[in-house]
């Protein structure tokens, strides 16, 4: 299902490097697990949003969002952007879709590698691996040979953060309970994830995903790696929902052919329902562009 729906708003791109204090907000409350310890990846903060009135064993689900920085708090970002997701998570609240947010910290430097798809990787030749290397070079996302490492940051939350989150907080463990999220980057491994772990995740929200996984689409030859990929492995559309969405300005300006190929993906998969691709105009790259955006996605993942 694709749709064309209008917006306006500052274009700015997302960054990563932040303040660690813990953020305030506005509605509920939020509890840090302080430098996660992992056999997978680098320690990071954790920011747990709770609703207010939260109690634990009362059938909340869990939406995991990356970038868990940018979440929460304007005042403690690089940009002074945030989410906002308290706000928005509060507004989904009943006794239907009650859930928590599990903010997961990038690690800065080693965001792209964490991020990054690896089996599409795995895929390509050494000549289009040494390609896309040599574009992260130059983007400054990579000094050495890239070597993506996001098959252990999806061990690190489904083995250990997911079960960690659901003894401390009581929260539903199963499928049809626990979503994905994220912008950029985490547009690319939240699909990722549901990808590679459809028993575990029910639904995945990706804005502004970011296909090329570099910033160049000349010689790039990951986008159409990680198509070839989703045609083997996307999820049953049964009984999975993704969501895109994709602005026009800014990096997104860069999407909308590479979106409509994974559009006809999904199609060929078998997604007509469980699927949305929102097209937006005059919508950027930014923190302040996906506060306005998640709600779409949140009433698609809890519909």
């Amino acid at each position: 299902m694709i749709r064309c729906i209008p917006f306006l708003l500052i274009s700015l791109l997302a960054g990563t490097r932040v303040s660690a204090q813990t953020p305030a907000c506005s509605q509920g409350r939020i509890e840090r697990i302080p430098d996660f310890n992992s056999r997978y990846v680098t320690p990071r903060h954790i920011d747990v949003w709770l609703p207010d009135g939260f109690v634990s064993g009362k059938g909340y689900g869990v939406l995991y969002m990356h970038d868990g920085q940018m979440l929460f708090d304007s005042a403690a970002t690089w940009n002074r952007q945030s989410w906002d997701m308290d706000e928005t998570g509060a507004n989904f609240q009943n006794n239907k879709d009650r859930f928590i947010i599990v903010g997961i910290w990038n690690s800065g430097s080693g965001r792209h590698a964490d991020y990054f798809p690896q089996k599409p990787f795995g895929d390509m030749s050494q000549t289009e691996k040494d390609s896309l290397t040599a574009q992260l070079q130059r983007a400054g996302r990579t000094n050495a040979v890239f070597n993506p490492v996001s098959d252990l940051y999806l061990k690190f939350i489904t083995e250990e953060l997911k079960p960690a989150i659901e003894k401390k907080y009581g929260v539903r463990s199963g499928r049809k309970h626990t979503w994905i999220a994220g912008s950029s980057m985490g547009g690319l491994i939240s699909l990722y994830a549901i990808c590679e772990y459809p028993d575990v995740f029910g639904g995945a929200a990706c804005l502004s995903t970011h296909w090329p996984g570099t910033f160049s689409l000349e010689n790039n030859p990951f986008p159409e790696a990680y198509r070839k990929y989703l045609g083997r492995k996307l999820p049953n559309p049964r009984n999975h929902r993704i969501f895109f969405d994709l602005g026009d300005q800014a990096l997104d300006a860069m999407y909308p052919p590479l979106q409509r190929q994974i559009d006809v993906v999904m199609q060929k998969a078998g997604y007509r329902k469980n699927w949305v691709t929102l097209y937006l105009l005059n919508e950027d790259h930014s923190e302040k562009s996906w506060k306005k955006r998640m709600p779409a996605a949140l009433n698609f993942l809890l519909d």
